[in-house]
């Protein structure tokens, strides 16, 4: 799940849902906000066993003691963000064609996005790379794909067979979280701990 706004009310109803996953999507906030508000989300994730993911921001991720960090293709690149990073740190990036998730995989990525799969005001500046591709990157790459970019609880259930390991949604987490959380952990075959 991520977050993009309300970002603790969204926190703790995704894990009381069985997230496995949180990460925190601020694009505006000043880097002392960051901070703050990835300690108070860490806090949660680590008392659910949640893994936490911070996006962009490889410095909040680490002060925060986050589980990793998600890196655009804009941002600092995966070698980078190896060479500060503790051990075990996850380093995950944003992929939108084949050649970037080959090249992600290459670069030591832990999983690569790829997406957007459908169209989303979050990625207005891509085209929707669809189903098919989404399933030729999942079976061309050894490391796990997520599925990124439009998704919805209504058109997620055939991205269970695509080959993803799991998606990512924004706005469908909403309303609901805790129920979509479990709704979605049932089309990937994921239980509650």
């Amino acid at each position: 799940m991520i977050t993009s706004s309300d970002h603790f009310r969204l926190t703790r109803e995704a894990c009381s849902g069985g997230a496995r996953i949180i990460q925190y999507r601020d694009k505006d906030s000043d880097h002392e906000t960051l901070l703050e508000n990835a300690l108070a989300i860490r806090a949660v994730t680590r008392k659910n066993g949640c893994l936490f993911i911070v996006n962009d921001n490889i410095e909040v991720a680490i002060d925060s003691e986050a589980d990793g960090v998600h890196l655009g293709q804009d941002d600092s690149s995966i070698k980078q963000a190896r060479e500060i990073a503790p051990p075990g740190f996850i380093v995950g990036i944003s992929t939108h064609s084949m050649a970037q998730a080959l090249d992600a995989e290459r670069s030591g990525a832990d999983y690569v996005g790829f997406g957007p799969v459908f169209s989303t005001p979050v990625k207005d500046s891509y085209k929707p790379v669809g189903i098919e591709k989404l399933k030729n990157v999942a079976a061309s790459v050894s490391i796990p794909v997520v599925a990124i970019g439009g998704i919805t609880p209504e058109n997620a259930p055939p991205l269970a067979a695509s080959g993803a390991s799991c998606i990512a949604m924004i706005r469908g987490f909403y309303k609901d979280t805790a129920s979509t959380v479990k709704y979605i952990n049932s089309l990937f075959a994921l239980k509650p701990q």
